[in-house]
């Protein structure tokens, strides 16, 4: 008995197999497909069995190309060609930078990007569409520049980056003390680290700035005699025969209507002492209010200046009764022409001229779509040498990321336009 029921069992497995060898196993899976929901449950398929597939979410029918294959006698499945291809995201469109082209891209730092920075195509439902809305490109704005007290401003219809306003204080009645603009008279709207308009710094005030009349004994003023001091007014002093000069012949009327520096003082020179040598462009060695008979001192010209003789240093010795041995004076050549500095990128807003004298300043801006590596503001100090060092102007992070997002539009639409021809040819090869 036992031995029918194991020979039952293998001929029950001989016919198994038999009827698993009539029919195909389950089709292997395809990474851009999946079988339609018909044949999804089916674990097995007859010989001349047709299935089909559906493409998966983000690809998209390959147009003439086959998309179901077949259970063959010798139970295997016919070949299956690729029929699905990758789905594509149309052009996000045109960012409103008014007539973008790409030689204007240096200027577009005076534009800020608001809203998403960057958006990607993604699978969305059967489909494919971009994770988000343009961005608008939108020109840097500044808030209306701060109003001053007894002053005003030229106004314009907007104030967005570069826009440059300038202040002028109100006239005053007759008899009244006019008003004094204290600080730059203008300012520009600039563009901050975070691509926010901001102004280029505080307004100048309107004051009224009144300094007395600035008078020495034993002297008189050289030059700037006025019957009223104002913000600004300078005043050159010198001493009468037979004294010396103590402290600054210049002096200036500052914003809180006093001198500075102080007024200087004429010391009665002794027999035995002097004054210190007076010496244009040039300069003594050591400085002081007074020297003792046969003391003596060090002249120095200044940088592409000499004396007649071409020396450029010489030692004088006081004799007393303010004579010095020798009275020598320096007389100075064209600055050389390379002293201006060459700013790439760049310009001087103030202060440029064809040749500098030490202690000439000037300031430096970059052109748009650059920012400024280093100091605005640089003083000249002689044999084609600045102080601090001149700055240099470099492409804005900003722009870079500009011209890498237009490389990478174009980039895209080119590859758009190579697989919108190669979908036409294989549509019209196939019809």
């Amino acid at each position: 008995m036992a031995a029918g029921a194991l020979g039952l069992a293998v001929l029950l497995a001989g016919l198994g197999a038999a009827r698993a060898q009539d029919s195909c196993t389950p089709p292997d899976n395809v990474q851009y497909a999946e079988l339609g929901e018909s044949f999804s449950t089916m674990s097995s398929f007859p010989v001349g069995t047709t299935v089909s597939y559906a493409c998966r979410p983000g690809y998209m029918r390959i147009r003439g190309m086959p998309f179901s294959r077949t259970c063959g006698k010798n139970f295997t499945w016919s070949q299956l060609e690729t029929f699905c291809t990758g789905n594509v995201c149309l052009p996000p469109g045109e960012m409103n930078v008014h007539k973008f082209h790409l030689f204007e891209y240096f200027h577009l730092s005076r534009y800020r990007l608001y809203g998403n920075s960057q958006i990607s195509c993604v699978i969305k439902d059967k489909g494919v569409e971009w994770s988000g809305s343009l961005p608008l490109c939108e020109r840097v704005p500044c808030e209306p520049p701060p109003r001053i007290a007894n002053g005003r401003y030229t106004e314009a219809d907007s104030y967005v980056y570069q826009t440059t306003v300038t202040y002028s204080c109100n006239d005053v009645q007759k008899g009244e003390d006019p008003f004094s603009l204290i600080g730059s008279p203008s300012i520009f709207c600039k563009m901050d680290a975070n691509s926010n308009g901001v102004w280029s710094g505080p307004p100048p005030q309107c004051k009224v700035v009144i300094c007395e009349n600035p008078e020495i004994e034993n002297g008189r003023k050289l030059s700037g005699s006025a019957s009223r001091y104002t913000y600004g007014n300078a005043v050159m002093f010198e001493c009468d025969p037979g004294y010396v000069l103590l402290g600054n012949d210049v002096i200036t009327c500052l914003e809180n209507s006093t001198w500075y520096p102080s007024a200087p003082t004429c010391m009665k020179i002794s027999e035995g002492t002097c004054g210190a040598p007076k010496i244009s462009h040039g300069e003594v060695v050591p400085l002081k209010s007074a020297y003792l008979r046969g003391e003596s001192v060090q002249i120095r010209c200044s940088a592409h200046c000499a004396f007649p003789d071409g020396g450029t240093e010489v030692a004088v010795t006081c004799q007393g009764q303010n004579t010095w041995s020798s009275e020598p004076n320096c007389a100075c050549g064209p600055e050389p022409s390379d002293s201006s500095p060459v700013i790439g990128h760049g310009r001087i807003i103030e202060g440029k001229k064809p040749m500098y004298s030490i202690g000439d300043s000037i300031t430096i801006e970059c052109y748009a779509g650059y920012t400024l590596h280093g100091a605005a503001r640089i003083e000249y100090i002689g044999e084609g040498r600045w102080s601090p060092e001149v700055p240099i102007c470099k492409l804005s992070a900003y722009v870079i990321a500009i011209i890498c997002v237009i490389v990478a539009v174009l980039v895209f639409l080119a590859a758009f336009w190579i697989f919108k021809k190669f979908i036409s040819q294989e549509g019209a090869s196939s019809s």
